[in-house]
């Protein structure tokens, strides 16, 4: 009776493991994991929020939290807005053409890497990057990508396949509005401005701030991204001297 008693135990026993193995794979299959969250505060304009995308572009997620994570954006500024099209920021001399020491490679069809078919449609946020197509570079320029980015205003079908988008605004598009329509970052067509004749007088332009952002932050919910991979920039510099044999 007694080993009966304990032969029933340890069926009980193990009927009881089996279940809390099978409840918790159960728990873990249907568990939604929460996308990476960037705050990023801009100077008096307000606050955006933004969900990375890491199942289009991991590495390029990757990137950007560890830049954020380092505090890499806190104080730079948005330098540069297309109307109708988007605004740009992220560069150290906050004029877009700052060199850096590292890039990314470019998560997106052009370059070869086809899990990336988000579009860029408005509040989407994606990479920019270096144009070199004009002297035959067309992979040093796809895989120039490091800290600067630009957030869609509109929709732009003519970029997609040729940016590494990686997420969306969610909150405080109307910031983003806001920030593309500051003069001292537009982007225009340049027009004949000059005055002909005696009379004509010279008219100087404001200096005004572009917007700073003041701080940026990322909440990842626990989960590690892991460590992006950077290879060496493409010196472009360089590149030209030894091209045209110029030498300092």
């Amino acid at each position: 009776m007694k080993k009966n008693i304990g032969l029933i135990i340890l069926i009980m026993l193990i009927i009881v493991l089996i279940g809390y193995v099978i409840a918790s794979n159960v728990v873990h299959a249907t568990k939604v994991i929460q996308n990476p969250i960037v705050t990023m505060e801009v100077e008096n304009f307000g606050t955006v929020k933004i969900e990375l995308y890491p199942e289009y572009a991991p590495n390029t997620v990757a990137n950007f939290i560890n830049l954020i994570q380092e505090g890499y954006y806190d104080g730079l500024t948005f330098h540069r807005a297309v109307e109708g099209f988007m605004i740009q920021g992220g560069d150290k001399e906050g004029t877009g053409s700052g060199t850096v020491e590292q890039t990314i490679k470019g998560e997106f069809a052009e370059n070869g890497y086809e899990k990336n078919t988000l579009r860029h449609d408005r509040g989407v946020i994606s990479m920019a990057r270096s144009d070199y197509s004009n002297l035959g570079l067309t992979e040093e320029g796809y895989n120039s990508a490091f800290s600067q980015f630009f957030i869609m205003t509109d929709n732009n079908t003519n970029v997609n396949g040729y940016y590494a988008a990686f997420g969306k605004v969610i909150e405080g598009m109307e910031v983003v509005d806001a920030i593309s329509k500051v003069e001292s970052i537009q982007e225009k067509e340049e027009e004949d401005t000059t005055a002909e004749g005696e009379n004509s007088e010279e008219t100087t332009e404001e200096t005004v701030k572009n917007p700073t952002i003041t701080k940026m932050s990322v909440d990842t919910f626990g989960i590690d991204y892991g460590t992006p991979e950077r290879q060496a920039a493409f010196d472009i510099n360089s590149y030209l001297m030894q091209l045209y044999g110029l030498s300092f």
